[in-house]
């Protein structure tokens, strides 16, 4: 089975940090929100993979190549002009087409599930999640047994609030790119764009089965918010080390992830803090937050943020001499 991962995104919801970058290279608890996707379908056992890039592509390749040459069979697929996840999928149609079934996961996108129940089910399936706002989703109507009746991309009017999760085994592979063909031909466009979502829509209609598999977590990793949320949780695995070096003055809260070569100094780091490598952290208290390599942060308190890499950052310090009766507020 080949694994499709399209990476070719602007990423424009997380700007800043997707002006330098590409959005599936963003760090998370350590390493590469990729790097995350990828190794955990390595652990599955497959190893051919078909990336699909674009926008800051060479830097996702030079990614792939440098921490999985040997590891796994690359092919790489431009996708310009970017319209969409199914014209994502038709582009690297030669690469698939012969194929018994293909695994589409994307580029953003972490989750945890049954990945044996997935790929053993023998129609196609796609997984879902439980959403409070469907509204903002691709979503899916199913029946008692989980069978999909329809799927419908953000509708205005949903009828479920079962949310496609951006994870899909699809067998039949002439039917999906003869429905992708017909969207592509008929230039149906939703909101600018292809989606997969239509292409499914018209298989079903055409009596292709496909289920729908609940996912235990999923984080959509296309926002500030998502990302540190799926940092806290991948730091908390058990995975990950607590054997850190010791840092003068420093109180090291666990979980967290310190790369190679940093210094840090009276300073508080923790909990669910990813440190890149190389960074320089003086006097200062990180929570929750992602810090970039090569980063310099000087008497500074942050919660909640992501500072990108070969960023600096530097707070203010105050000598006071203050009497009786005296209120100060820096806020």
């Amino acid at each position: 089975m080949k694994v499709v991962i399209p990476v070719a995104g602007i990423g424009s919801r997380l700007r800043p940090h997707t002006h330098t970058q590409p959005k599936s290279l963003v760090p998370v608890a350590g390493k590469p929100l990729l790097g995350h996707i990828i190794d955990s379908l390595l652990e599955q056992g497959l190893q051919d993979f078909v990336f699909i890039i674009g926008y800051l592509g060479d830097k996702v390749e030079l990614f792939i190549r440098e921490n999985y040459e040997g590891k796994l069979n690359m092919t790489f697929v431009v996708q310009e002009p970017r319209e969409g996840l199914a014209h994502a999928l038709w582009v690297a149609k030669e690469q698939l087409i012969n194929e018994e079934q293909i695994l589409v996961v994307l580029g953003d996108t972490i989750a945890h599930l049954n990945w044996k129940a997935l790929l053993s089910m023998r129609t196609s399936a796609v997984g879902v999640k439980k959403v409070s706002q469907p509204v903002l989703f691709g979503i899916a109507e199913t029946d008692p047994n989980g069978r999909i009746l329809r799927l419908e991309e953000k509708p205005k009017i949903p009828k479920s609030n079962l949310a496609l999760v951006g994870i899909y085994k699809l067998n039949n592979l002439p039917r999906l790119f003869d429905s992708i063909r017909y969207l592509i031909d008929n230039q149906l466009k939703n909101r600018g764009e292809y989606h997969l979502t239509d292409a499914l829509q018209r298989m079903i209609e055409q009596g292709e089965e496909i289920y729908a598999l609940p996912v235990r977590h999923w984080y959509d990793c296309g926002k500030k918010e998502t990302i540190l949320e799926a940092n806290a949780i991948l730091l908390n695995q058990s995975k990950y080390k607590t054997d850190l070096p010791h840092f003068p003055n420093t109180i090291i809260i666990p979980p967290v992830s310190i790369g190679q070569n940093c210094k840090i100094s009276n300073s508080i780091i923790g909990p669910n803090v990813a440190i890149g490598n190389d960074a320089i952290v003086h006097s200062s208290i990180i929570s929750n937050s992602i810090i970039g390599s090569f980063s310099h942060l000087d008497y500074v308190v942050l919660h909640d943020s992501i500072i990108g890499n070969d960023s600096a950052l530097k707070g203010l310090r105050q000598s006071l001499n203050i009497g009786d009766n005296t209120e100060i507020n820096f806020q």
